[in-house]
């Protein structure tokens, strides 16, 4: 039996993260990785997301890499199908292709203590890592609710992200579950097509007009003869957005003007008073993702659409009921319900030194350290991990100040040399997660009076980070020694491998 393929670094998945991962690492003079993409081809989320209306809610100029300028985005907020080409673009420019393992799904990962590496069992077979980089992201894997009744329907069900394109919605009356940041873009997408449109509505989402419009033929020329104003339109675009921040994250009374605003926007489009006080939410604004549309409430006010608010609760035969009692019959239904964000499957795949698998590690709730590495799971990083997320900025910002971790976090293992692994101290892990969850207490999405899915089964928000970006970049630009003990193999017929306090 052959020798199965090592690697120093396993990257997981191929969207913004692992993508960046793998420049980075090719930067850094790595070049024994691969990425493993379990579908057939690259882009993550933006090649899994491709229902009618799909968009960016976070300006295109910085809603890409800074090392990879895109001077020709077509729109101010791109479409589903830019992004994704970009990506694509991403991987030829700096040619990972032949590093990218596609249909290769990661079943399980498990931690050898004795030869301190991984063991990956993929869906084309085994491999060895030194260090595993995990970038699956927590908008991979869609939540869809169990209704009753569901299993028997006779129509059309499928998830926002799993778009079945080969339907015609034209003439049919659909359900659509759920009014996130999908539904706003789906619900105007697919209204005009639709005999019937009723959306079933838990709880209605703030909402601003998007400023989208076409990037001119001049501005794309400009960026492309002259980088620097590209970079200075990104520049500015991030710093509007840092100012924001302590609105959201010190002093939530400053967001009444804003929804102010949002309440404007309601009334610009909705002119019957009972639905108008339907549509508007009655906890702060930036509780939940604040969302951006211009066109949601206008196809909100035509004939052919219908408001339950209320949510799913049965479904009998052709008939979908709401907690309300609300019966509508309907050809299709439509969940736009989100992702596994809090409950990520990925770590119930991922088993550490203990013995135990990461999800059982956060039975809890989800916690890492700088957002990287878990306790218990040595040379295992993630990319978007535990309260890294964002409310009114681009991940990609996030994303590149997580790069920056994992760069250096190869260097210190190189520097160690031999056989070596860095394992965050449960300690260190602990003072992080204390930290930032006492700086969620004065935040609007601990006190603005929702629930969303920012917050774990605990009411723990383990989702966002509290703070600015330039602060995150901060945190993250170097691995500190002290919070990590370093394990080593001694030699290679070592039963055991030996620990380091790098703190002494």
């Amino acid at each position: 039996m052959g020798q199965r393929e090592h690697v120093r670094v396993a990257v997981i998945g191929s969207g913004f993260g692992g993508l960046g991962a793998a420049v980075r690492l090719r930067r850094e003079g790595i070049t024994d990785f691969v990425v493993l993409e379990r579908a057939g081809s690259v882009g993550g989320t933006w090649r899994d997301n491709s229902y009618p209306g799909c968009a960016c809610d976070v300006p295109s100029h910085l809603y890409s890499f800074s090392f990879a300028p895109n001077p020709d985005w077509p729109r101010t907020f791109s479409g589903q199908e830019h992004i994704r080409a970009y990506l694509e673009r991403v991987a030829d420019t700096f040619r990972l292709r032949s590093h990218i393992r596609l249909d290769h799904e990661v079943l399980m990962m498990r931690w050898d203590g004795d030869e301190l590496r991984w063991e990956i069992e993929t869906s084309k077979g085994t491999m060895t890592a030194d260090v595993v980089v995990s970038a699956t992201g927590p908008l991979s894997d869609p939540k869809t609710p169990e209704i009753p009744g569901l299993a028997d329907f006779a129509g059309k069900v499928f998830h926002s992200s799993r778009w079945d394109h080969d339907y015609d919605l034209r003439g049919k009356r659909v359900a659509m579950i759920g009014t996130g940041a999908s539904a706003i873009q789906i619900v105007p997408a697919i209204q005009p097509q639709a005999a019937k449109l009723t959306l079933f509505q838990r709880t209605p989402p703030w909402v601003l007009p998007r400023m989208d419009r076409k990037i001119t033929g001049v501005e794309r020329w400009l960026h492309r003869q002259l980088p620097f104003t590209g970079s200075a339109r990104r520049g500015l675009l991030w710093g509007i957005r840092e100012l924001q921040v302590s609105a959201f994250t010190k002093r939530p009374n400053e967001l009444g003007l804003i929804e102010s605003l949002a309440k404007a926007n309601i009334a610009k489009s909705i002119k019957d008073p009972a639905l108008r006080a339907r549509l508007t939410p009655s906890y702060r604004i930036g509780c939940k993702r604040i969302l951006l549309s211009s066109d949601y409430y206008p196809a909100l006010a035509q004939p052919n659409v219908d408001i339950v608010a209320s949510g799913l609760s049965e479904v009998r035969g052709s008939t979908v009921v709401a907690a309300d009692g609300t019966e509508t019959e309907v050809d299709a239904i439509i969940f736009g319900t989100g992702f596994h964000v809090t409950d990520l499957p990925i770590a119930e795949r991922v088993v550490g030194a203990d013995g135990i698998t990461l999800a059982e590690s956060w039975k809890d709730g989800m916690q890492s350290l700088r957002g990287a590495t878990a306790a218990g799971f040595p040379n295992w990083m993630t990319i978007i991990g535990a309260n890294t997320g964002l409310g009114n900025s681009s991940m990609i910002l996030m994303i590149e100040s997580q790069l920056n971790y994992m760069a250096d976090y190869m260097r210190r293992l190189t520097v160690l040399g031999g056989r070596a692994a860095l394992a965050a101290r449960p300690s260190a892990v602990g003072a992080w997660n204390r930290r930032v969850q006492e700086r969620m207490e004065r935040t609007v999405w601990k006190s603005g009076g929702c629930n969303s899915w920012y917050l774990d089964a605990n009411g723990r928000n383990t989702t966002l980070w509290p703070g600015t970006t330039g602060e995150f970049r901060r945190e993250t630009r170097r691995v500190d020694l002290t919070e990590y003990e370093v394990v080593r193999v001694l030699a290679k017929s070592a039963a055991a491998a030996e620990s380091v306090d790098v703190a002494s």
